[in-house]
C-alpha cells in the first residue's frame, strides 16, 4: 500500500466558467483604473471638487489607500489566476475581499462619505463588497469541484 496521496482528478469545467472569469477580470481592472486615477489626481483637480469632497480626499489615511490598492491589485491578480485555472486565485480573492472590507470600514464608519454623497453614494461600495465576496465564494466552489490543476 502506498502512503502517497494523489491529487484529485480535475473535473469538467462548465462552459460559463470562462465568461465569469473574464467578467471578474474586467471588473477588477476597472478597480485598478479607479485606483490609478485616484493616485494621479492632481491638487488642481482636487481643488475643482466641491469643498466636502476635497475634505474627504484630504482626510483619507494612508491605510485606507493601501487597503484600496490591496483590494484592486489582488483582485486583478486573482482574476488572472482564475482565468489560468490556478487554485491560488482563492487566496488572492480573500486578500482582495479583506482589502475591500478595510476600505469600506473607513468609508462607512470613519469618513463623512455618507454625508457627502448621500444614500446614492452607497450603491457602488455595497456592490464592490458583494462582488468581492461572490468572487471568494466562486473560487472556493471551483476549488471544491476540482476545476483547477
Amino acid at each position: 500500500m502506498s502512503d502517497t496521496k494523489q491529487a484529485p482528478e480535475v473535473t469538467a469545467i462548465p462552459g460559463w466558467f470562462k465568461v465569469v472569469a473574464i467578467l471578474a477580470l474586467i471588473w477588477n481592472l476597472l478597480g485598478v483604473m479607479a485606483f490609478v486615477g485616484q493616485m494621479l489626481t492632481t491638487p488642481e483637480q482636487i481643488a475643482e471638487l466641491p469643498l466636502a469632497e476635497q475634505n474627504l480626499y484630504a482626510a483619507t489615511p494612508i491605510w485606507a489607500t493601501l487597503a484600496f490598492a490591496i483590494a484592486v491589485f489582488s483582485g486583478a491578480l486573482g482574476s488572472v489566476a482564475l482565468l489560468m485555472k490556478k487554485a491560488f486565485c482563492y487566496q488572492l480573492f480573500v486578500l482582495s475581499f479583506m482589502g475591500v472590507v478595510v476600505q469600506m470600514f473607513h468609508a462607512f464608519f470613519i469618513s463623512d462619505s455618507y454625508q457627502v454623497y448621500g444614500p446614492g453614494g452607497m450603491i457602488m461600495p455595497i456592490m464592490v463588497l458583494v462582488i468581492a465576496l461572490v468572487l471568494v465564494r466562486f473560487a472556493a466552489k471551483a476549488n471544491n469541484n476540482n476545476w483547477f490543476s
